[in-house]
């Protein structure tokens, strides 16, 4: 009964390079098998390690182990072809038995295509019931009735006679085999349709993992030239860091490729038992034998059972909070390496830079703004729409652009002020009445007082004071980081970072011009574009 599905089995089943049945297979990183034996004479016989069949080189001889389930596949389809290739004999034949074509299930015997003839010529053996010649005869006859199982219990899910419907199974739903065997066969079709989707699914997933570990090595890439470019400046103590964050961020990236290598795997031997399982259907479906096919389909018609890997994903981005961690810690060490970490940290943050609008429905009454970029205290109780997102004591105002996550930067100008507040706040402050700015109340801020007066508003506030003075100020911030940056944009250097922060609400631009004080801070704050 061997069919070309058999045929194109055993060529899936073939060594390419021994053109054999695989002896104990081995699968190489390329996805391709061989028999361990002829691949390591192989690679004995050449200098380089590359895949016999794409040509992919190895940079290292990889270590070969078998591939179990494939094992398992191979032992399965030599047993099949062993017992299909096992012949039949005449029970007629007296002297040379002769190769049996036909068994009858009636008589019950198989012949040769001699002794067959009566059964094609003789009308009472013509009602006879013949199947192909068969090793194993006595699996076809009811042992109870010695009659032919020519029907199916749907009940029971088992074979009977006609002597069977009419005693213990007379109300049960028995139907032909034949019509038994060919609804299976419909069946077959369906789950051989699923198994070819799994085995597609598995295969994009391979490549989707794939994919993210390449992306992720080419980030991780730029991110060390990033590090380069940050640390080259610097000296011994500060390529220390570099190193360590480097050596993590090379580790992260071998575990990455590890876990992929693993889920490659999982996925792979997932396939193998699909194709193998598809194989059989396969095969099933170009049986003629019914009562072969009901019975092989009891254990193939159920879904195999596979993980579901939809959800499964590599992250592809590489961490630098750790990286930028490192250089707010370096920053509070001594020296004049302070000025030249502030130097590189600015143009590290610049490069985040967003586009900030003033919001008109949160400004004070007593606020002018221009342009959507420039804001100062008029002196004028201006008539304004009531809005519960505007601030109806503090002369403030906040940008109509949010962010709840990732990094931003924008820049302000400061020049001929004696005094200013800048930051960041959470969204939902109360901005009603009077307010206190401090981290715990969801402000982030830096102010300006009497002219040369600086304070951080942390908990408690720092004072400090600054050589000199800002005419530009840049704030950044890295949300999942908790940082709060504040630089003085022309000097390039740093003036107060607030870290360790947890952030849950949006975070808005925070400006307050400060009061006019009689003409003497009349300048605006005027947001600038990065130069």
């Amino acid at each position: 009964m061997a069919s070309s599905s058999g045929s194109a089995l055993n060529q899936e089943l073939q060594c390419s390079i021994c053109l054999e049945v695989f002896t104990d297979p081995v699968t190489t990183s390329c996805g391709h098998t061989f028999c361990r034996t002829c691949l390591s004479k192989c690679w004995t016989s050449s200098r380089n390690c590359v895949c016999p069949f794409c040509n992919e080189r190895f940079s290292r001889r990889p270590d070969l182990k078998i591939n179990t389930t494939l094992r398992e596949v191979v032992q399965y389809f030599k047993k099949k072809r062993k017992r299909e290739e096992s012949e039949v004999f005449c029970d007629i034949c007296d002297e040379r038995k002769q190769k049996a074509v036909m068994s009858c299930l009636t008589c019950p015997s198989s012949y040769c295509v001699s002794h067959l003839e009566p059964h094609l010529r003789v009308p009472r053996l013509m009602k006879h019931t013949l199947i192909n010649a068969v090793e194993n005869l006595e699996d076809y006859i009811c042992q109870k009735h010695k009659r032919p199982l020519e029907m199916f219990c749907r009940d029971d899910q088992t074979t009977v006679c006609l002597s069977c419907t009419e005693g213990e199974h007379r109300i049960h739903n028995t139907v032909p085999i034949e019509e038994e065997s060919r609804e299976k066969k419909i069946n077959l079709a369906k789950r051989q349709t699923d198994v070819h989707q799994m085995i597609q699914d598995r295969m994009e997933k391979i490549q989707e993992i794939q994919d993210s570990v390449e992306l992720r090595k080419r980030n991780m890439e730029k991110e060390k030239s990033s590090s380069v470019e940050l640390f080259t400046d610097l000296i011994c103590s500060f390529e220390r860091c570099q190193s360590e964050q480097l050596k993590k961020m090379e580790k992260q990236q071998k575990e990455a490729e590890k876990q992929a290598e693993d889920l490659i795997k999982e996925l792979e031997q997932e396939i193998t038992e699909l194709k193998r399982r598809n194989t059989e259907l396969e095969q099933i479906s170009h049986i003629d034998d019914h009562f072969h096919v009901i019975q092989m389909c009891s254990s193939l018609c159920s879904r195999p059972h596979n993980k579901n890997w939809t959800e499964i994903r590599i992250d592809s981005d590489m961490n630098v909070n750790s990286l930028y961690r490192a250089v707010i810690l370096l920053k509070k060490t001594q020296g004049t390496l302070n000025e030249k970490l502030s130097q590189t940290g600015l143009k590290f943050v610049q490069k985040y830079l967003v586009n900030v609008t003033l919001d008109p429905d949160t400004a004070n009454r007593y606020l002018i703004l221009s342009y959507g970029k420039q804001v100062c205290h008029g002196d004028i109780n201006q008539d304004v729409p009531e809005n519960p997102k505007r601030f109806d004591v503090c002369s403030c105002v906040l940008a109509k652009e949010g962010f709840s996550s990732g990094r931003f930067y924008y820049e302000v100008q400061v020049k001929g002020k004696t005094q200013w507040e800048l930051g960041v706040i959470r969204e939902s402050i109360n901005r009603k009445g009077g307010i206190t700015l401090s981290p715990k109340n969801g402000y982030w801020t830096v102010i300006l007082r009497n002219e040369n007066q600086y304070i951080a508003c942390d908990d408690p506030p720092v004072f400090f004071s600054l050589k000199v003075k800002p005419e530009k100020v840049g704030v950044f911030v890295d949300y999942e980081e908790g940082l709060v940056s504040f630089y003085d944009v022309d000097s390039r250097s740093h003036i107060y970072s607030f870290t360790g922060q947890t952030f849950t609400d949006k975070l808005y631009p925070y400006f307050s011009p400060g009061l006019n004080d009689k003409g003497k801070n009349s300048k605006p704050l005027i947001i600038t574009p990065v130069s």
